[in-house]
């Protein structure tokens, strides 16, 4: 079968390879893929510039979805056939607390989809049964294959987070993760909902905007500080996500918080603060960091989905084949799409 594989440590060491259809063990499940979702860490491996290893040679591609070909003898919760969405985190110890406790995402151990082991930009893949969630009849698979960036908002907003009804949440860089965040903390009841951007991002920030978010901010044409103050008449954000990982963000962030508020963080930046982090004493507010999500936060989405809260089509931009993956990832990389997805075994 043919394969997306990231084969060494430099960038744009990528290319299409032929490789063998995986054999499964007894508690797996080879998954035909029928689609899998571009991410911006795809993006990254692709230019190497993550900040987290990778093991070389792998198949990149950690969103997807598709149906059961085959199961182990092990296995029995699915079945030749079934729909089903698969979780990122492909090996885990199981042993540890963090996996007792039922936040296996965070196991020391962990190692994930498409950079750890390989995932699923090919025809098929070898999944754990405890990675899988059946899938809805009305989903389809394109939109499956959007759920784990929809389980990241959820984790980010819903989880860890504290949206408060009829408070303000500032949500800063509109990339899928922020705009999955706008959709979330809509639901949650959030109000006023503000977007901040740069002008490289203006069509995803107008996507923003028909998603629900009330304001919307272009860091490069006004004074974003200035302008939040203005809309939360001078007294900040309870709650404000950054979504964009890079220092100005964060500072920004810092600047914005409302006293005893909170700033989570999950956007990834490898480069240092530059900036101190007094405001945050001052205001006796709070930040933390989110990483990946559990089953609970997968099952919560998935209902959302089905349910047609989260507004999936406006997500995707884009349905390519494993051909068109290097003009695709130069769209993603240059912020002229949100989500892609290709397609596999139609």
């Amino acid at each position: 079968m043919r394969a997306l594989v990231k084969y060494g440590n430099k960038p744009g060491e990528l290319e299409i390879r032929e490789v063998p259809i995986p054999e499964i063990g007894e508690s797996d499940i080879l998954l035909q893929t029928k689609a899998a979702g571009i991410c911006g860490w795809d993006i990254e491996m692709w230019q190497h510039k993550m900040a987290n290893p990778v093991t070389v040679p792998v198949i990149q591609g950690h969103e997807f979805c598709g149906v059961v070909s085959r199961v182990g003898k092990n296995v029995n919760a699915f079945r030749e056939g079934d729909r089903v969405v698969c979780e990122t985190s492909a090996v885990i110890c199981g042993k540890c607390s963090m996996c007792i406790s039922g936040n296996y995402h965070l196991c020391e151990k962990r190692l994930g989809f498409g950079y750890g082991v390989d995932g699923a930009f090919t025809d098929y893949v070898k999944v754990p049964e405890r990675c899988l969630h059946r899938m809805p009849d009305n989903i389809s698979f394109d939109h499956a294959a959007l759920t784990e960036p929809a389980c990241v908002a959820y984790q980010t907003c819903a989880v860890v987070s504290r949206v408060v009804p009829g408070r303000p949440v500032l949500i800063i860089g509109p990339g899928p993760v922020g705009l999955f965040s706008v959709q979330i903390v809509k639901s949650m009841g959030a109000y006023p909902v503000i977007v901040a951007g740069t002008t490289r991002s203006t069509a995803r920030m107008e996507t923003a905007k028909k998603l629900g978010a009330d304001y919307i901010i272009d860091v490069k044409k006004e004074d974003a500080l200035n302008k939040v103050m203005e809309i939360t008449n001078g007294q900040g954000c309870p709650l404000v996500v950054d979504a964009a990982g890079n220092s100005s963000a964060l500072k920004l962030a810092v600047d914005s918080v409302a006293r005893l508020g909170q700033v989570t963080k999950v956007g990834w930046g490898p480069e240092p603060v530059d900036f101190s982090l007094d405001p945050l004493l001052r205001k006796a507010a709070s930040i933390q960091g989110t990483f990946s999500h559990n089953w609970q936060t997968w099952e919560s989405v998935i209902s959302m989905i089905s349910s047609g809260i989260l507004n999936m089509e406006e997500m995707l931009s884009k349905r390519i084949k494993l051909d068109d993956w290097l003009e695709t990832f130069k769209e993603i990389e240059e912020s002229k799409i949100i989500k892609a997805v290709i397609q596999f075994n139609r």
